[in-house]
């Protein structure tokens, strides 16, 4: 049997990111987490997900320069990245795009949208 995907979930605030790893692991994927950008880059290279749940708020690495970073690295520039974030204003996703980042998802939002994009990243059946 295969192996579930693994999604690398990315938000500074623990309740979040537990609250989206959760939903993951309910729904049958794999999950690991990080609370930072410099964290979030060196999980990406070393674990390479299929998936990368990004905030774009984050302590010292943004999720901007951290998806730059993945997207400019050979080895981690075909994961999908799915910018998470409380910046809902069309320059935040604008900025996101130009960083790299695949889809992007405004918070508060239900986990089920955060599911639902995910799979779609995956080529997944709603």
């Amino acid at each position: 049997m295969d192996e579930a995907p693994l999604v690398l979930v990315v938000d500074d605030y623990r309740d979040a990111r537990e609250l989206y790893m959760e939903t993951l692991l309910v729904a049958g994927f794999r999950v690991a987490g990080a609370a930072d950008g410099h964290e979030a880059v060196v999980r990406a290279r070393a674990l390479l997900p299929q998936v990368v749940l990004m905030d774009l708020s984050l302590p010292g690495k943004d999720g901007w320069q951290a998806t730059r970073e993945l997207k400019d690295d050979p080895a981690t520039c075909h994961i999908p990245v799915i910018a998470l974030t409380g910046h809902s204003h069309d320059a935040a996703q604008d900025a996101a795009v130009a960083a790299g980042c695949d889809a992007f998802i405004s918070k508060p939002c239900l986990p089920d949208l955060v599911l639902a994009e995910v799979r779609a990243r995956l080529g997944q059946p709603q």
